[in-house]
C-alpha cells in the first residue's frame, strides 16, 4: 500500500469524523465560487447596478474566504488533537515525524481537493438558479448562463492555497512528542478547571465599558472601544466568568447534589474552559451575522413604512423658481395612463423666529394640501398664523428640537426689515412635511403677508415643491409590474424636460417619485440582504461543525467515563438526560449571548437612523438561527448519545 493510499484509507475510515468537516468545506467552495461566477460575468458590468453589485460579490468572497482559513485551521487542530493515540501507535512500528507530517499535509490536502471539486461541481449545478436568484432578488434583469472558466481557476487556485498554507502551519500542532506522551495524550485526567477572580472580573468590567461606549456619542472612536472591549469580555466570559460562575454554584451541594444534576453541572465545568475558544468564535459569529441581518432588515422595514406614509407618490423638487415651472409633461404621461390625480403646488421658505428655525408658507397653499389630505381648512386674520408642528414624534431625535408654540402664544419671525410678530390663532400636526419639505415646524400666515416677507428676501431663498396624489395607486408596496412602477420609470429624468418646457429655464430643481425612491433604497438593502443570507448560513454550518468537532473530539474520553458510571449504575436514560442537557448549553448558550449582544449593540446604531421599532427583524433573524441550531442539536445529539450507548455496561 502506498503512503497516498493509506492517507486516502485513513480519511476514510475516520468518515464520521470528517464528514461534518468536509460538508462545511464544499459549501464554502460553493458559495465562493457562486461569487466569483456573478463577479466575473460578462454581462453584469451592463446592468444598471452591475458593477456595485459586483463589488458586493468580491467583498463578500473575501469574507467568505477569510472566515474558511479560520474554519478550516480550527477544524484541522482539533482532528490532530483527537488522533494522538494514533500517531503514537504509528511512532512505535517506526514513523519518522517527517513521514507523520507528510501524512498529515497528504489528508489535508486529499480532504481540500475532494471539497474544491465537490463544491465547484455542485456550484456549476445551481449556477443558473443562483443566477436568476439573484437578479430576481436585487431587481436586476436575468443573466444569461457562461462556463465560468476563470471563476473556476480562481476558486481552485485560492482554494488550493489556503489548504496546503494551513495544513503546513498546522504541523505545529504534531511537534516532536514521544510515543508514550502520544499515546497517554487524551487519556490524561484532567486538572478540575480553575478560574482567575482578576480575570473574571476584568472580563466584566470589558463588557461595562463596551456597553457604557455604545450608550454615548456614537463616532469611529467609540463604535471601535465597543467592538475591541465587547470581543475581549466575550471571550473572558467564557474562559473566566462562566467557570468561577459554576464553581460557585458546585458549593450549594442542597441544589447541585440532586439526581444528575451533579454528573452534569461537574462535566460542564471542564466542557466550557475546554471549549472557551470554541464558545467564544461561535458567540461572536453568530452575534455578527446577526447585527448585520437586524440593521438591515429595520432598514428595509422602515423604507417599506416610509413609502406607506408618503401620500404623494410624485414630486418635484424647485428652488429658486421666478416662474412656477410648467408640469404638462407630467400630466400627459399621467393622462395616457388614465390615472385620475390631484395636484397641489406649494412655496415655503425657511427663516429665524425668536427661539429656533422655522419654515413659512402661505394660508392658499396650506389649505390646497389638506384638501386633498381631507382635512380642515382655516381662514387667517392680519397677524395671525397657524403652527404646524411636523416632527415625527415616535423618532427620539425628533424630540426637543424647537419650542413648541401653543395657541395664543406669540411667534416673531427675524426678517431682513426687522422682527415681525404673530400671534398663534389655530396648532396643527402634519409629520408628513417632515419628509416632504424636511422641516421640523411651519408658521402658517396668509397669501398677502407671505408674499410680503418673500419679497424681503433673496430669490433663492423661496423654494416650491409640485406634489401629485394619486388615489388609485394607494399606500401599499407595488410590485415591479405595477402601474406606479412603470409610471415611475417613465418619468425618470424628466427634470430636463420640465426645465425646458418652463418661462423661468435658470432654475435649479430635481424629480422624486416614491417608488423610484424605495426601489433605489431596496435594491441597495437587497443587494446586503442576499449577501448576508449566504453568509449566514456559511457562519451558521460551520458554528455547527466547530461544536461537533469539540464533541467528537471528547468522545473517547467521555466513553469512558460512561462506561464506568454504568458500572456504577448509570442507567442510560440517566445518562441521556446528562448528555442532552450538556450538548443544549454548548449549542445554545452561545446563541443565548449573542442575542443579548446583537440587541445592546443594535438599538443604539438603529435609534441613530431613527429607528425605534426593530422587534420584528429581531425575532426574524434570531428565530431562523434558533431554527437551524435546533435542527443540528438533535441530528448531533442523537449521533453523540448513540456512539455513547455503544459504550454502557
Amino acid at each position: 500500500m502506498s503512503f497516498p493510499q493509506f492517507a486516502f484509507n485513513n480519511i476514510r475510515r475516520n468518515g464520521r469524523a470528517y464528514i461534518a468537516f468536509f460538508l462545511s468545506s464544499v459549501f464554502m467552495v460553493m458559495i465562493f465560487f457562486a461569487y466569483a461566477m456573478f463577479t466575473y460575468h460578462p454581462y453584469v458590468k451592463e446592468l444598471p447596478i452591475g458593477a456595485t453589485t459586483a463589488t458586493g460579490m468580491q467583498v463578500a468572497s473575501v469574507i467568505v474566504y477569510v472566515f474558511a482559513f479560520f474554519f478550516v485551521m480550527y477544524s484541522i487542530s482539533a482532528f490532530l488533537k483527537s488522533r494522538n493515540k494514533e500517531f503514537g501507535i504509528l511512532t512505535i512500528l517506526g514513523a519518522e515525524p517527517g513521514q507523520i507530517r507528510k501524512l498529515v499535509v497528504l489528508e489535508n490536502m486529499l480532504i481540500g481537493c475532494l471539497s474544491i471539486i465537490a463544491g465547484i461541481g455542485g456550484g456549476m449545478l445551481l449556477s443558473k438558479l443562483f443566477l436568476m436568484l439573484t437578479t430576481r432578488f436585487i431587481g436586476m434583469d436575468d443573466l444569461p448562463f457562461y462556463f465560468p472558466i476563470k471563476a473556476i481557476l480562481i476558486t481552485v487556485g485560492a482554494f488550493l492555497l489556503l489548504f496546503f498554507c494551513i495544513s503546513l502551519f498546522t504541523l505545529v500542532f504534531i511537534g516532536n512528542k514521544r510515543a508514550l506522551e502520544l499515546l497517554t495524550g487524551t487519556s490524561k485526567p484532567k486538572k478540575e478547571p480553575k478560574a482567575s477572580w482578576f480575570f473574571s472580573l476584568l472580563g466584566l468590567a470589558l463588557l461595562t465599558a463596551g456597553f457604557v461606549a455604545l450608550r454615548s456619542e456614537l463616532n469611529g472612536g467609540t463604535i471601535l472601544i465597543a467592538a475591541v472591549t465587547g470581543i475581549a469580555g466575550t471571550y473572558f466570559f467564557y474562559s473566566q466568568l462562566s467557570v468561577l460562575a459554576i464553581r460557585l454554584l458546585k458549593r450549594n451541594r442542597k441544589r447541585v447534589w440532586h439526581g444528575t444534576r451533579l454528573l452534569w453541572i461537574s462535566e460542564m465545568s471542564y466542557k466550557i474552559k475546554d471549549n472557551a475558544r470554541m464558545l467564544f468564535m461561535v458567540t461572536v459569529v453568530i452575534a455578527i451575522a446577526s447585527m448585520s441581518a437586524v440593521v438591515i432588515l429595520s432598514l428595509d422595514q422602515e423604507n417599506r413604512q416610509e413609502f406607506r406614509d408618503n401620500h404623494f407618490p410624485i414630486r418635484y423638487n424647485v428652488y429658486s423658481a421666478s416662474e412656477e415651472p410648467n408640469m404638462a409633461p407630467v400630466n400627459e404621461v399621467l393622462d395616457a395612463a388614465g390615472l385620475h390625480y390631484q395636484e397641489a403646488y406649494l412655496e415655503y421658505f425657511r427663516i429665524s423666529t425668536d427661539d429656533s428655525g422655522i419654515s413659512v408658507m402661505a394660508l392658499s397653499d396650506f389649505n390646497r394640501f389638506n384638501t386633498i389630505q381631507n382635512k380642515p381648512t382655516y381662514t387667517l386674520a392680519a397677524h395671525t398664523g397657524i403652527f404646524v408642528d411636523s416632527r415625527n414624534l415616535e423618532k427620539p431625535n425628533h424630540q426637543e428640537r424647537f419650542r413648541a408654540y401653543a395657541k395664543g402664544d406669540q411667534l416673531t419671525l427675524e426678517m431682513n426689515s426687522g422682527p415681525i410678530s404673530f400671534d398663534i390663532k389655530y396648532t396643527d400636526n402634519e409629520p408628513e412635511f417632515d419628509g416632504l419639505l424636511y422641516t421640523s415646524a411651519l408658521v402658517i400666515v396668509s397669501d398677502e403677508e407671505f408674499k410680503a416677507l418673500a419679497g424681503q428676501l433673496d430669490k433663492d431663498a423661496v423654494s416650491g415643491k409640485y406634489l401629485y396624489n394619486i388615489p388609485s395607486w394607494g399606500g401599499s408596496v407595488p410590485d415591479r409590474q405595477s402601474s406606479e412602477a412603470m409610471v415611475s420609470g417613465q418619468l425618470e429624468g424628466m427634470d430636463t424636460i420640465i426645465r425646458n418646457n418652463s418661462i423661468d429655464k435658470d432654475f435649479s430643481g430635481f424629480f422624486t417619485t416614491r417608488y423610484g425612491d424605495f426601489e433605489r433604497f431596496r435594491q441597495g438593502t437587497a443587494l446586503f440582504t442576499f449577501l448576508g443570507i449566504f453568509i449566514g448560513l456559511i457562519f451558521s454550518i460551520s458554528s455547527a461543525s466547530f461544536l461537533y468537532f469539540r464533541l467528537h473530539t471528547d468522545l473517547e474520553a467521555d466513553g469512558k467515563m460512561v462506561h464506568s458510571l454504568s458500572k456504577m449504575g448509570l442507567s442510560f436514560q440517566e445518562m441521556k438526560t446528562s448528555s442532552t442537557i450538556q450538548i443544549a448549553v454548548l449549542f445554545f448558550f452561545p446563541i443565548l449571548i449573542s442575542i443579548v449582544e446583537t440587541l445592546v449593540v443594535v438599538k443604539p446604531f438603529l435609534t441613530e437612523f431613527g429607528i425605534t421599532n426593530y422587534t420584528v427583524p429581531v425575532l426574524t433573524v434570531f428565530g431562523a438561527f434558533l431554527l437551524a441550531q435546533t435542527f443540528y442539536f438533535f441530528v448531533i445529539r442523537s449521533r453523540y448519545i448513540s456512539s455513547l450507548r455503544k459504550m454502557m455496561v
